[in-house]
């Protein structure tokens, strides 16, 4: 990993589309090296249901490590990210903009070194839900066309 300025940031990451590229792109513009927190498996499930994550945390780990503004990928099993950005210390913590920065995890502790915390906005309809539902929409059109 890069030495310099740390910036930390964290999610599931599941489904991987343009939204994810950009939001890590302009993560990675604001510090040195860029470590992405990824949600294990079983903190997904936790999250967000028992269908998820679709694709599994070694995958999605692969894929993040595969572009160029990824320094790092450490996979958690916790609830939430604290105890890894306790322990990295980054320099900058960022999120999507779907976080308030009073609501980020780890923004007092980050604050508390003098570090910086950013709340990016995000691109405009991307997301992992959105992505299935427009694969699902397009498997039951061709179904139904083979079916006709």
């Amino acid at each position: 990993m890069r030495r310099g300025k740390l910036v930390f940031t964290n999610g599931c990451f599941d489904l991987l589309h343009v939204g994810h590229v950009d939001l890590l792109e302009r993560c990675r513009a604001l510090g040195d090296s860029l470590v992405v927190g990824l949600n294990s498996d079983a903190s997904v499930r936790a999250l967000k249901g028992p269908h998820k994550p679709y694709v599994n945390e070694s995958e999605r780990r692969r894929l993040l490590l595969a572009l160029r503004c990824v320094d790092e990928v450490i996979i958690f099993d916790e609830p939430t990210p604290l105890q890894l950005i306790v322990h990295l210390q980054p320099h900058v913590l960022v999120k999507g903009g779907d976080w308030p920065v009073d609501q980020i995890v780890g923004a007092d502790e980050v604050r508390a070194r003098g570090g910086e915390v950013h709340s990016l906005p995000l691109l405009a309809g991307y997301s992992s839900t959105n992505l299935a539902a427009q694969i699902a929409a397009k498997v039951s059109r061709e179904a139904w066309r083979r079916a006709s």
